[in-house]
């Protein structure tokens, strides 16, 4: 563990840690925020994941995302991954389009070549990260909370469908719901996976919840000018999904608002504060 950057911001730090992962073979880097201490014998705080979108490192949220007056007023502890492995060697689309590939690892372990080595972002989030940031900072893993754009709204939804009781609390932001039905999802898993549909079932939110996943809280915001809102993100899906399964979702659609991080900027202070009180 490295850490390669570091800032004073709203009475905490605003740190960036690279590091050596077994999982997928690469250095892989990440943003934490440690909020400031309220007492000094303050213990383990609760942790919120954020996972960003095509094209994003852990620098657009934090640069972008305007979180930590609230993480700073709550007392939360904001960790922002890479999504996907970099470096040389590291298999990328082989036309270099931006939704597969680097920066687009869509949150899975890789079953195809040459991506398989590699791309294993599941297994990096659900086991490797936690374990590195329980032994390195004041992290209260039995308080989580995980939040995600686009895709990964995606990674944050399937990834607490799949883990019943790690997270109190889910939420997304224009998230890609059902990528089996639309065309970056069956890119994404085509590539990664391999052609048959039954091998992405565990990397669809919807899926998921029609198989009897659920998560004890679910809130969703979508702005209603996102240009990819019909082709791509169908939120309508995930909204029939839930009312079928009974699943509870907080859904907001919000005029005017695109795919931006003007979008998620406007509202993710809502979401921690909404976090916050599940996480206690």
């Amino acid at each position: 563990m490295e850490r390669i950057n570091r800032w004073r911001a709203q009475g905490g730090w605003q740190e960036v840690w690279r590091h050596d992962s077994a999982e997928t073979g690469t250095p892989m880097e990440f943003s934490i925020f440690l909020p400031p201490e309220r007492s000094g014998a303050e213990g383990p705080r609760p942790v919120v994941w954020y996972l960003s979108g095509l094209t994003c490192s852990w620098a657009n949220v934090t640069e972008k995302g305007e979180f930590r007056a609230a993480c700073a007023r709550h007392g939360l502890i904001f960790v922002a991954p890479d999504t996907s492995p970099r470096g040389e060697g590291v298999p990328d689309d082989a036309e270099g389009a931006y939704d597969f590939g680097l920066g687009a690892g869509f949150y899975v372990d890789a079953t195809e070549e040459p991506f398989a080595r590699n791309y294993r972002m599941r297994s990096y989030l659900e086991k490797e990260l936690p374990r590195l940031l329980a032994e390195h900072f004041p992290v209260d893993l039995a308080r989580q909370a995980i939040t995600g754009h686009s895709m990964g709204g995606h990674g944050a939804l399937t990834l607490a469908l799949r883990n019943p009781g790690r997270f109190r609390s889910v939420s997304a932001f224009a998230p890609i719901v059902a990528p089996s039905s639309c065309p970056w999802g069956q890119k994404a898993l085509g590539g990664y996976l391999g052609k048959d549909p039954a091998a992405w079932a565990e990397y669809d939110a919807v899926r998921l919840i029609e198989g009897g996943a659920r998560v004890p809280a679910l809130k969703v915001d979508q702005g209603a000018a996102d240009g990819f809102l019909d082709g791509q993100l169908m939120p309508e899906r995930l909204l029939a999904a839930c009312e079928a399964a009974g699943q509870p979702l907080e859904y907001g659609l919000h005029e005017g608002y695109d795919h931006s991080y003007y979008f998620i900027s406007s509202f993710l202070s809502d979401h921690l504060d909404w976090h916050a009180r599940h996480l206690g």
